[in-house]
């Protein structure tokens, strides 16, 4: 797949990166991380303006971003109460929205560029849970920002090993994207064994 992006990025240029980062950004398993490290080699040969890149692959990202807000904004909640036998009870339904507002700004920046994989997730479950817009849209500028900087970055620095560090990065998002949810489930253990024991 990488060859076909980097084919179209090659021939289409800006509005390509645009359109895939976007794309990405509504949860489709595409390498953009692996993208942005490539147009930051092209930028290095001169094939692309990086600043230009920046800006495209930040923009690109952010739009993307919204419509997974808006989509669970506006239709969350429909789509939520057509699951809750799967979701749990309405008070269950209440709790998860909490937890998404709880996350907040963090959640939303920290998803854009270190555990990229809850991007998606993370833009439905500030829509549904009705966080602030204005906020989400703060934090996911900044975020997609240093996203969008840091990685073309890299592939500017390390234009010759373009395949390794795209790797390299793919395998730390996950791993810490892994113990993010073995401390959760160890959370969960641990507070319901808790909770538990404290019943007569």
């Amino acid at each position: 797949m990488i060859e076909q992006l980097l084919a179209a990025l090659t021939h289409y240029g800006s509005p390509a990166l645009f359109v895939v980062v976007a794309i990405a950004a509504l949860g489709a398993p595409l390498p953009v991380t692996l993208l942005l490290i490539i147009t930051g080699s092209l930028a290095t040969q001169g094939a692309i303006n990086v600043w230009l890149a920046f800006v495209i692959a930040a923009a690109g990202s952010v739009a993307g971003d919204q419509v997974g807000y808006a989509v669970g904004r506006w239709g969350g909640r429909k789509l939520v109460a057509r699951f809750t036998g799967v979701l749990g009870d309405a008070e269950q339904i209440k709790k998860l929205d909490a937890k998404a507002k709880s996350w907040g700004g963090a959640g939303v920046f920290f998803s854009r560029w270190l555990v990229t994989p809850l991007g998606p997730w993370i833009n439905l479950a500030s829509g549904a849970a009705g966080y602030s817009w204005l906020q989400f849209t703060l934090w996911d500028l900044i975020g997609e920002s240093l996203g969008a900087a840091l990685y073309i970055w890299l592939g500017h620095v390390f234009s010759d090993r373009v395949q390794e560090v795209g790797a390299i990065l793919g395998d730390l998002g996950w791993a810490i994207l892994g113990l993010l949810a073995a401390a959760f489930l160890g959370w969960k253990l641990f507070f319901n064994r808790t909770t538990s024991s404290t019943r007569p």
